[in-house]
């Protein structure tokens, strides 16, 4: 490496002037800086001045003061805590369950502080509602709150069963109350095309053959309810109710035909029983000649004695062909007549 040759003196003396020109920049920036540092605390100080000026009133110059505000504002949300005798003000209501007064009075004795357990047991006791279970409490005694609760488990399960046994019973209290038109009512469907045509309206034929005992009444005939709406001047003679008339009644409809096609309602139905009476007045000589054909066929030629009922051999099973053969063999050994 080549060695650099030694500055001249008047390099040397620019050389200086540059930096002693430097020094002199750097000083005078540092007293600007410091001129505004100096002026920006002022501006501060100044609006400090102001601020504290203008909320005086409601500065804090002390702690105590500042505790004392606190305490003031925070005072009304303080939580206040009851102590044991509390508890012998907590009673069960009349309607109010065992659950729901053990569950309030249990809330109520976790807020107190140190609670002696005996003293739960004993307030818990004086608060129960007279009745039976505080005379079962009384009997047994319980000397813990572990007891306790055994004994009103127990009892809280019979109030919960009576209690969804009441629910059931008002709700099928609730169904009766329904109108019973919003029911899905049952409307029989007829059982025959056509219907024989009585001589005689329907509610007599009913009255007669019930009369005869030829057919029974229905097993609630006269003991139907009778509803809000139904119409009283109609009435059916079956049924023995209000609401429809024997012959809008499908089911008295259904027996009449059935019994008519059985041929009981024979005089009921017209010409029917006078085509059966009244000879037939063109055919004298044929109905004539028919009877005499009768009686030449009623009289026997001769009788012909045969054995009905059984085998030929004496009868179906063995016990009978033997008792056949011994009544042959009697008949056979016994004396003729002289």
């Amino acid at each position: 490496m080549a060695d650099v040759p030694p500055p001249t003196p008047s390099e040397l003396l620019r050389m200086v002037t540059e930096l002693q020109q430097a020094n002199q920049r750097m000083a005078e920036a540092n007293q600007r800086m410091a001129e505004e540092n100096q002026r920006m605390q002022q501006q501060i100080q100044q609006l400090a001045n102001a601020r504290l000026e203008h909320n005086n009133d409601h500065s804090i110059s002390r702690f105590r003061e500042l505790a004392k505000q606190f305490e003031d504002h925070f005072a009304a949300s303080a939580i206040y805590l009851h102590d044991s005798d509390y508890l012998t003000t907590i009673k069960q209501g009349p309607q109010e369950s065992l659950k729901d007064y053990i569950t309030c009075f249990t809330k109520i004795a976790m807020r107190i502080p140190d609670l002696h357990p005996e003293v739960h047991l004993h307030a818990i006791k004086s608060g129960l509602r007279p009745g039976k279970f505080q005379e079962a409490i009384a009997v047994a005694k319980p000397k813990t709150l572990a007891e306790f609760r055994e004994k009103a488990k127990g009892q809280i399960d019979i109030e919960e069963l009576r209690q969804a046994r009441r629910a059931e019973k008002s709700a099928f209290a609730k169904d009766d109350d329904k109108p019973r038109e919003s029911k899905k009512s049952f409307k029989p469907v007829p059982r025959y095309e056509s219907y024989t045509q009585f001589n005689t309206k329907r509610d007599d034929i009913i009255k007669e053959i019930l009369n005869s005992k030829l057919i029974k009444p229905p097993r609630k005939a006269g003991s139907y309810p009778e509803t809000k709406n139904v119409d009283k001047s109609k009435y059916c003679t079956f049924h023995q109710k209000h609401g429809h008339t024997t012959d809008e009644c499908v089911i008295a409809k259904d027996l009449l035909e059935r019994l008519a096609r059985q041929r009981h309602l024979d005089k009921f139905i017209a010409g029917h029983m006078q085509k059966r009476q009244t000879p037939n007045s063109d055919q004298p000589a044929t109905a004539s000649s028919s009877k005499e054909k009768d009686k030449t066929l009623a009289q026997p030629r001769g009788v012909i004695n045969c054995i009905s009922g059984g085998y030929a051999g004496g009868g179906e099973t063995n016990s009978a062909r033997k008792r056949t053969y011994r009544a042959m063999l009697a008949v056979e050994q016994s004396p003729s007549n002289p």
